[in-house]
């Protein structure tokens, strides 16, 4: 959750501009969006009027803006953030029951609870199995982070084969998955981090197949163990931890792939 410095750091009125510049709209665009005046948002946008709550939910809703921001522009307003950030919340529990089993079902392949910062919540016993069979990832550093691991050279990099290609297709999924389709200030600072590993800087993009899909091969010795992962997301979020989890689910896309 963004801090009282950060929301002082930022008026309301540059936060709303913001987003209506993101989603490539004028005032007058959001005006007819959401009924609401032109000229009360120009008021709203400079200082001269204070919104409503509702206002700014229904100004949250056309503009698409990810619930963790909305929460920030009802701080920047004055009122209390209503978007929950907890797996310990009542409302989470079906959420948490349909993850616990989709993980059991994905056995023995592994499967995956991401962040929108990738880092891993939970997986099934089948992940931290495959991925410790490559790497001793005890000696990684908490939480562990699935781009960090498939990037770092004393990661699972060594094991992947054409690992360029690899890289740029996950490197297109972070913008494609990205929460709201907007690359916030930390998953800067991850392709940041990101980068300072050897040759990722000039990474090409990637070549065009005639398969469905790019299936990342992990090789050592003699094994080779192909997948694709099906990433699953909630439909209709009401909460900041269900909007921006993912499961990734790994599926062996070569027959006799173990």
């Amino acid at each position: 959750m963004q801090t009282q410095e950060h929301v002082r750091e930022h008026e309301l009125g540059d936060l709303l501009r913001y987003w209506r510049h993101e989603r490539g709209k004028s005032q007058l665009d959001l005006s007819l969006d959401t009924g609401i005046s032109q000229r009360h948002l120009s008021f709203v946008e400079s200082g001269r009027s204070v919104p409503s709550r509702d206002l700014l939910l229904i100004v949250s809703e056309k503009l698409d803006i990810p619930l963790r921001d909305r929460n920030v522009l009802l701080l920047a307003s004055g009122y209390a953030p209503i978007y929950e950030e907890s797996w310990e919340v009542f409302e989470m529990a079906a959420v948490t029951k349909a993850i616990d089993r989709m993980l059991l079902q994905q056995e023995p392949h592994p499967a995956l609870v991401l962040d929108r910062y990738w880092n891993v919540i939970r997986t099934n016993d089948a992940a931290p199995r495959f991925f410790g069979s490559f790497v001793d990832l005890e000696a990684r550093q908490h939480p562990r982070n699935l781009l960090d691991l498939m990037f770092d050279p004393a990661g699972m990099r060594p094991f992947v084969e054409n690992w360029e290609v690899v890289a740029a297709g996950l490197l297109q999924r972070v913008y494609r998955e990205s929460v709201g389709h907007i690359v916030d200030r930390k998953t800067v600072e991850l392709l940041t981090k990101l980068e300072n590993y050897p040759g990722v800087k000039t990474l090409s993009a990637i070549p065009r197949t005639h398969t469905p899909v790019l299936p990342i091969t992990f090789v050592k010795g003699s094994e080779r163990f192909s997948y694709f992962s099906l990433v699953t997301t909630v439909g209709t979020p009401q909460s900041i931890t269900a909007q921006e989890l993912r499961i990734e689910c790994m599926f062996p896309i070569e027959p006799g792939s173990k």
